[in-house]
């Protein structure tokens, strides 16, 4: 199973950005589809992004469509989420996570990062 460890995370005013980085170890990375996944205090945790095994393939939340951008880097083993644009409403801790099928749904990734945290001041 892939180990995910995210970084990037921090404070940063509306309109401005950030981005999100997870390095994988212990796995076979192009095996694995990615996705980032966001939880703000009180909410349960909802699909952002979601990128296929090549990179060739993206999809992502209505809410951060436009403004977000994931993409990963096979060689480096890392996926990327490049975040533009920012709303007080995208603070929430951000996840990565693994899986074996491309999908939107949490319960079908079997392999997460600890999170970082971002915050946007408005």
């Amino acid at each position: 199973q892939v180990q995910l460890i995210e970084s990037g995370g921090g404070l940063v005013q509306a309109g401005g950005s950030l981005r999100l980085s997870c390095a994988a170890s212990g796995g076979t990375f192009s095996s694995y589809n990615m996705g980032w996944f966001r939880q703000a205090p009180g909410k349960e945790r909802e699909y952002v992004a979601v990128i296929n095994r090549s990179g060739g393939k993206t999809y992502y939340a209505g809410s951060v469509k436009g403004r977000l951008t994931i993409y990963r880097d096979n060689a480096k083993n890392t996926v990327y989420l490049q975040m533009n644009s920012l709303k007080a409403e995208d603070t929430a801790v951000y996840y990565c996570a693994a899986a074996v099928v491309v999908s939107t749904t949490p319960d079908h990734y079997n392999s997460w990062g600890q999170g970082t945290q971002v915050t946007v001041s408005s």
